[in-house]
């Protein structure tokens, strides 16, 4: 049985079965790995961990501790929970006036950003002038309709990883900030800094950087090394915000003090550095690797509510998962009348309840007409989500055109 734990029940004769932290975010060669002596609870406990997962199939129990499935039903409780609360957001364009846009500066963006990362790579300054129309473009079409540009930060290639995520972390800042609440020009510079949060990696060894497996301890510090090196390159850039600057500077920091470079903790750490760090992780999560499949979007948000218990400001994740929707818009779904769909939009005020596009029926296998269905009007109803590869479905064939 799967079972939850707090680092300090860790004993020896246990066996790890998920650290709970991102893949990246440990020196261990495996995530599953018997513990065989006090030296390795303490290898883990220094890396910030503070719950973590136990097989106790495989080694000793904690007899009071929750399965891994009442943890998964009480963080599903607790989604729906957030979804019930009003987050009215207006929309200035239509889904399908906007989608077009926002497939071209979402392209421009990506070709924008590879530019850049081979720039600097080649010793070239950073040149705001060159970026900040296309920054501009996508925080305003995020204002118009945030359901035309969010599904296309999914859609990433292996080998353009590092660029694509740096366009799915500022696209996904600009809606966040939104929702927030937040003055436009203050979401123009998070987002600004979203774009440029990964440029240090421009000067960290592309055999590290593009590794198609696990990193060693010497090239774990040296990757982690890149936040340090994105600072130096754009405090050289005259006129770049302070905010955007925290972005890049805090992504990976922690408010519990867990992080790096500086292990920030609670007040030390800007709003924009929280809201970073989260964007980040959920677009890592969601987005394939050589070494790992990317998750679903929804059960990647169930793991971001899981570790504001620690990691992150609950608050700012509870409100991050309300800008998106349980179910984000592009994610496959199932619905009880075995249909499967991708959803299209979001409604604002019942995000249980999206708009699906859709074509496939799952109990019989084959494809049906598309058909574009509110579900806040009929009583077909989300029953799970689903991963495209499963069912070997190209997510962009479906998204609006």
């Amino acid at each position: 049985m799967i079972k939850k734990i707090a680092i300090d029940q860790l004993l020896p004769g246990m066996f790890v079965h998920d650290l709970n932290c991102g893949w990246l975010d440990h020196p261990f060669l495996k995530s599953k790995f018997p513990v065989r002596d006090q030296a390795t609870i303490e290898k883990i406990r220094a890396i910030g961990i503070r719950e973590l997962y136990i097989d106790t199939i495989k080694g000793a129990d904690v007899f009071a501790a929750r399965t891994q499935q009442e943890v998964s039903e009480d963080l599903d409780r607790l989604l729906r929970e957030i979804a019930s609360r009003d987050d009215d957001k207006p929309i200035a364009a239509e889904l399908k006036e906007e989608a077009a846009r926002a497939r071209r500066l979402h392209g421009e963006a990506n070709r924008l950003a590879r530019n850049l990362m081979g720039d600097l790579r080649l010793g070239m300054p950073v040149e705001p002038e060159k970026f900040a129309p296309v920054v501009d473009g996508l925080v305003d079409s995020v204002f118009r309709n945030s359901d035309a540009l969010l599904p296309l930060t999914r859609l990433k290639s292996q080998d353009s990883y590092t660029f694509e995520h740096s366009v799915g972390v500022c696209t996904l800042l600009a809606a966040f900030g939104r929702s927030l609440g937040l003055p436009r020009d203050e979401i123009r510079e998070i987002a600004l800094g979203g774009l440029l949060h990964d440029v240090g990696k421009a000067q960290v060894d592309d055999a590290i950087v593009d590794k198609p497996g696990k990193l060693s301890e010497e090239e774990f510090a040296e990757m982690k090394a890149h936040v340090a090196k994105g600072l130096v390159i754009l405090r050289a850039v005259p006129d770049l915000s302070a905010t955007a600057l925290s972005v890049v500077a805090e992504h990976h920091e922690r408010i519990d003090g867990s992080g790096y470079p500086a292990g920030k903790k609670g007040a030390q750490l800007s709003r924009a550095g929280q809201m970073a760090a989260i964007v980040d992780v959920y677009d890592a999560m969601c987005s394939d690797r050589v070494y790992h499949k990317g998750m679903a979007p929804t059960p990647a948000l169930r793991k971001l509510l899981e570790w504001s218990e620690h990691h992150f400001d609950r608050a700012l994740v509870q409100a991050f998962i309300r800008a998106l929707g349980i179910y984000p818009t592009g994610s496959l779904v199932r619905l009880d009348s075995g249909r499967l769909g991708v959803v299209v939009e979001q409604n604002e005020r019942q995000i249980l309840e999206p708009v699906v596009r859709v074509f496939y029926h799952a109990g019989k296998q084959y494809y049906i007409p598309p058909e574009t269905v509110d579900l806040s009007r009929t009583q077909d109803r989300i029953a799970g989500f689903e991963n495209y590869e499963k069912w070997n479905i190209d997510p962009y064939k479906w998204l609006p055109a």
